[in-house]
């Protein structure tokens, strides 16, 4: 996704940080609709993803997803897919590229993923 006049500017990782980056346009989309609702929130979210994508110690808000969605593909590289709890239903899951030390925002919503409901 290309940035355009009006848009954030987002920094470059520093050294021994991961970028972070959007999947797709719907990931972007759903990540603005999460910062009006939970900025604060949001941003904690950011900083988790750039400092510590993958903790040892997962939290029942920060952990890996389980089953069919535990890995995803982004440009032909598979990866670990992982969630962090903004709000009560707010939700973003991302993969962990380890490749190019990114995480890609798959899904950011404000609302509980429907793809988790029947698991």
């Amino acid at each position: 996704m290309t940035a355009g006049r009006g848009d954030r500017a987002a920094p470059p990782a520093p050294l021994g940080q991961w970028e972070v980056r959007f999947a797709d346009a719907a990931s972007a989309k759903g990540w603005e609709s999460l910062t009006q609702q939970a900025c604060e929130n949001t941003y904690r979210a950011w900083i988790l993803m750039r400092t510590d994508p993958m903790p040892l110690a997962e939290t029942p808000r920060h952990h890996r997803l389980k089953g069919a969605l535990a890995h995803g593909t982004h440009r032909g590289q598979t990866c670990e897919q992982w969630q962090i709890e903004v709000t009560g239903g707010g939700r973003i899951w991302y993969l962990v590229d380890m490749a190019r030390d990114t995480c890609w925002i798959t899904v950011a919503s404000t609302g509980h993923p429907r793809a988790t409901d029947s698991r």
